[in-house]
């Protein structure tokens, strides 16, 4: 099978690569095409993964090239994960927000509306390709803000086209190890969109768990979530919130922790990554370790300002999984290929069309839910309706996320104050518009999509 990684010169590719390179089910992926503009960044990302190879004869060939329609043709799955407007627009996305004391977060707010506007086109674009030359590939979005995306991709390619974030799968295999629990065994019930979702139940052999974790002062506390939200709020709310639900339940502390610490997650990044860049174009031997070292510092500081620290002095170090190579999405992406491919039937946590999971929403929304996945597809699983505080932050998020749609793809500036105005972490249409202004004068990406 051929696999195209649209973004492959991005940060995460080794972890998919790694994941492949254990694959040893059959049919598995033999060649990896891997796209992108920064043909710097692709010459080290090919260094990186040859490093991975030397002791596996049999890895999938690599087949790097900086077109998109000659990295697209005949792929079986694609996956993709974007960054349009590098590392300086991710900061301009934060800086923009903050500058109006409004939150400044990649995926979340503002800042993950501005994001889409100029990166819904180029997905799209992207979907057109893959639509012509590879009809029968499933899509993998990785490329935030997914659920945005992935609803925009689903427009020309449907339902094969699927949202993956590790955030809910990570959540579940952490609470079954903290419980002690074969986390292959554990059954989530979990509703949301992407970045916004809460885990309601925990079931293990037909029986719920989350009542006695959430009455485990210990257990309870050892988790992200413990420390972000505080044990006293997650058993208030009764269901474990989604990490990114911090930027709601604590949105002035957040936007005061970020602006007092002098420094955003996109003003880290931009140094750490571009000092990886310049020391991998000469590292030689010893560039997949420094690869290594470079992401355990990204993780480190993973949402600092949720956990009373900052980018450059994080104070609680991410919880880890065992197996490096099946961290996050490459395993649920790994997961869901082999689910599909050799028929191996999977539920996990994914972006897909609601299609009457969640009343209350459009059948076309995509909402982030159990799904199955076979060799027919995906389909997500009935479920439980949200209550109303979790509905109402669900309907007007995504109202917002079909207003940004449209702007992307319509170039309406009315379109896109819609989408910052009616955000639940704007406060005010005066706001809103201060936000349009900046990001169309600080973004070029921004400015070339927003035109009428």
């Amino acid at each position: 099978m051929k696999l195209c990684i649209l973004g492959g010169g991005g940060f995460r590719t080794p972890y998919v690569y790694q994941a492949l390179l254990r694959d040893t089910g059959s049919p598995r992926v033999e060649e990896v095409a891997l796209y992108d503009v920064d043909e710097v960044r692709l010459h080290a990302m090919v260094a990186i993964l040859r490093e991975l190879a030397a002791d596996f004869p049999d890895a999938p060939v690599l087949k790097p090239t900086t077109s998109l329609h000659e990295a697209v043709e005949g792929s079986d799955y694609v996956f993709a994960a974007l960054r349009v407007g590098g590392l300086e627009g991710r900061r301009c996305d934060e800086h923009v927000a903050l500058d109006l004391n409004v939150l400044g977060q990649e995926t979340t707010g503002p800042g993950g509306l501005a994001y889409a506007i100029r990166t819904v086109p180029v997905m799209v674009e992207a979907a057109r390709a893959i639509r012509d030359l590879a009809p029968n590939a499933y899509v993998m979005n990785f490329t935030n803000p997914a659920g945005i995306i992935t609803e925009a991709m689903q427009s020309v390619l449907g339902d094969r086209v699927l949202g993956i974030c590790d955030t809910p799968s990570g959540l579940g295999r952490r609470v079954a190890g903290l419980m002690g629990l074969d986390h292959t065994r554990v059954q989530m019930d979990y509703v949301g969109l992407n970045h916004l979702g809460w885990m309601r139940r925990v079931m293990y052999d037909g029986r719920d768990l989350l009542p006695e974790l959430l009455a485990d002062d210990e257990k309870l506390g050892l988790m992200e979530e413990g420390h972000v939200f505080g044990l006293d709020w997650i058993r208030s709310l009764g269901s474990i919130p989604n990490e990114y639900l911090y930027y709601y339940y604590f949105n002035r502390d957040a936007v005061r922790t970020i602006i007092d610490s002098g420094a955003t997650r996109g003003d880290f990044l931009a140094r750490s990554q571009t000092d990886f860049y310049a020391r991998a174009a000469a590292a030689g031997d010893g560039v997949a370790e420094l690869w290594r070292q470079t992401v355990e510092r990204r993780s480190a500081s993973y949402m600092a300002e949720a956990k009373g620290g900052t980018q450059d002095e994080p104070t609680h170090t991410r919880e880890r999984e065992a197996d490096p190579a099946h961290q996050g999405y490459a395993g649920v992406a790994l997961g869901v290929m082999a689910a599909i491919s050799r028929n191996e039937p999977q539920t996990m946590i994914l972006n897909v069309r609601n299609q009457g999971t969640i009343k209350g929403l459009p059948d076309d929304a995509v909402v982030e839910v159990p799904t199955m996945v076979d060799a027919n597809g995906v389909h997500p699983l009935s479920t439980s309706q949200p209550d109303l505080h979790q509905l109402g932050l669900m309907s007007q998020v995504k109202d917002v996320e079909r207003h940004t749609i449209a702007a992307a793809l319509t170039g309406s500036k009315d379109e896109a104050l819609k989408a910052f105005a009616l955000h639940p972490l704007v406060d005010s249409v005066t706001v809103a518009r201060g936000l349009l202004a900046g990001y169309i004068e600080r973004i070029p990406e921004v400015a070339a999509v927003l035109t009428r």
